[in-house]
């Protein structure tokens, strides 16, 4: 579902309602204080629910200090972002 690889955790599965409970599961335990990078670049299908698995995970790693980015978005996803204006409450590259 997702792999840790250093400071980056590379999300392996669809982004849907139907996966959202088994991500944010996953992502349970990761966060600190540096920089983490959230790589999407093998998410397949995304929906407003993987937008709201990265919210909950950014909440997480701020709330220890730490940054999340997010790479390899989606375009789907980050149009959804943007409808929702959440555009600027992730940092992308």
């Amino acid at each position: 579902m997702i792999a840790r690889q250093g400071n980056r955790i590379v999300v392996q599965a669809p982004m849907l309602m139907s996966t959202a409970r088994a991500l944010l599961e996953a992502g349970q335990g990761f966060w600190d204080a540096q920089t983490w990078e959230v790589d999407l670049s093998a998410v397949s299908e995304a929906d407003s629910a993987g937008l709201a698995v990265l919210l909950e995970w950014q909440r997480h790693c701020q709330a220890a200090g730490g940054v999340l980015r997010v790479l390899g978005m989606p375009a789907g996803l980050a149009a959804l972002a943007d409808l929702y204006d959440l555009g600027a409450a992730f940092a992308r590259a």
